[in-house]
């Protein structure tokens, strides 16, 4: 296996998505291998060291979510020295596409998976969808997932319908329903928030022994991008890495929450749109206590005023 990645820190941002493809394919070629896989897709492969790092990915996800237009597992090369296989796709479709199949069946046929210590498959929304779906081409695999779907065969999820143009499209071939393709990880993580009806709804049907569901209560339904902000995401990934990922250790770092602006401010509405101010002056105290917070202290000063006018009683300061 190859050493070295410094040519991956170069940025592609604000290149055209002709000029973008151009360059992933030789940064790929350069470094390990580049697979095209019909108009809507394409895989690339960073060899480095034992550890590899599976991810799928969306070309608008990339640019939306990287300041450099990379994917996200390059992160993980640059700083765990991981090999990386991401497979790519041009808008959301779930990766159900009979190249996509064939490419995973080749993998499987070479031993590629059978030359590393430690697989990590990962994606979040469809990708996590595929995540879960194409982990059965790495039996023993650890599999992180954001938000993903089971599946979106209308027979089995008709209440989700988000996503009706896709209910054309197989999910009963190959690598079809996600949870059943999860049988042969060792370990698999949902990340959900609960809150997020449909989303819970689908993470429900990936419960199986070999599977630990991890609730992201009030964090809403961009749960990628949050961790993201909160700085937590490339940290679970390398604990998954290390074969040190359990719940404890998830919500250990999942406290890094309770200093996220978005996170606060979404519990500190939920408590308003339910009529809790009880608990939101909790809440206020405590953010403005530890953080300038304007906006948290004009809501305590509105919620004191309101316990002066006896519309319900302050707790106590501690």
């Amino acid at each position: 296996m190859q050493d070295g990645s410094n040519s991956l820190d170069q940025s592609l941002a604000g290149l055209s998505k002709k000029d973008w493809k151009e360059s992933m394919v030789k940064l790929a070629e350069e470094h390990g291998m580049y697979q095209p896989l019909g108009d809507r897709h394409f895989a690339t492969f960073v060899d480095l060291n034992n550890t590899l790092l599976v991810s799928f990915e969306t070309i608008q996800g990339i640019h939306s979510l990287s300041d450099q237009a990379q994917p996200l597992g390059f992160d993980m090369v640059k700083a765990q020295g991981w090999s990386h296989l991401c497979v790519i796709s041009d808008g959301d479709t779930w990766f159900r596409d009979n190249r996509i199949y064939g490419f995973f069946d080749q993998l499987i046929d070479d031993g590629f998976f059978e030359e590393f210590d430690r697989v990590i498959f990962y994606g979040a929304g469809p990708c996590g969808y595929a995540a879960a779906a194409y982990s059965v081409a790495s039996p023993g695999a650890t599999v992180v997932t954001i938000q993903p779907q089971a599946t979106l065969d209308p027979r089995i999820t008709e209440w989700d319908e988000r996503f009706v143009e896709m209910r054309r499209t197989s999910f009963t071939d190959r690598f079809g329903y996600a949870p059943d393709m999860l049988d042969a990880a060792d370990q698999a993580f949902i990340l959900y928030d609960p809150r997020q009806d449909l989303d819970a709804m689908h993470s429900a049907l990936f419960e199986r022994p070999n599977v630990t569901r991890l609730r992201l209560r009030n964090m809403g339904g961009t749960l990628q991008t949050r961790m993201i902000d909160m700085d937590i995401l490339y940290r679970i990934l390398s604990l998954a890495g290390a074969g040190k990922l359990t719940e404890k250790a998830f919500f250990k770092l999942y406290r890094a929450r309770r200093d996220n602006v978005a996170y606060l401010r979404s519990l500190m509405s939920l408590l308003d749109a339910e009529e809790r101010p009880y608990l939101n002056t909790l809440l206020c105290r405590n953010v403005t206590s530890r953080q300038r917070a304007p906006k948290f202290r004009r809501r305590l000063e509105a919620l004191e005023q309101q316990a002066q006018d006896g519309d319900f009683r302050l707790p106590p300061v501690t």
